[in-house]
């Protein structure tokens, strides 16, 4: 009589173990999948970031070294199934923002005196000139890569 009773507890206890992990699973899966559709949907507003950006400078629109810069962090913050070396597939765009990635943008720029943010434009200028083909070559790669 006590071994059916044991035998049944165990099984009730199996039982709603059983339940349990199945719901915990159920959980996971929903939340695993709401994940997804949140990165699917960052990834789609960084991609539409990326190709208006690219466009711009594409069309003189937008200078080459804030389009590059901002390009070089919106790639950045893509998150791939298998992670992409953009560095390597834009080349002229990481070597614009690495040359310029020091330089004061907005609030910082404005603690700096005039003299040095005529030097620091001047540089920057310098370099989009010496870049400025092979960056229009990486966007129009990027063009394509993102159409």
């Amino acid at each position: 009589m006590w071994a059916w009773l044991l035998a049944l507890v165990g099984i009730v206890i199996i039982a709603v173990l059983a339940f349990y992990a199945g719901r915990m699973l159920g959980q996971l899966r929903r939340q695993n999948t709401r994940q997804q559709e949140l990165i699917t949907k960052r990834n789609e507003r960084l991609h539409e970031s990326i190709v208006t950006i690219a466009k711009a400078m594409e069309q003189d629109q937008c200078p080459l070294s804030e389009g590059a810069l901002r390009i070089v962090v919106l790639l950045d913050h893509r998150v791939d199934q298998e992670k992409l070396d953009y560095a390597a597939k834009y080349p002229a765009l990481h070597d614009m923002y690495e040359r310029i990635k020091h330089m004061p943008t907005h609030e910082a720029r404005k603690q700096y005196p005039k003299t040095e943010i005529k030097k620091l434009d001047k540089e920057r200028e310098g370099y989009e000139k010496e870049l400025a083909e092979v960056i229009l070559n990486d966007v129009r790669q990027l063009l394509r890569d993102f159409a």
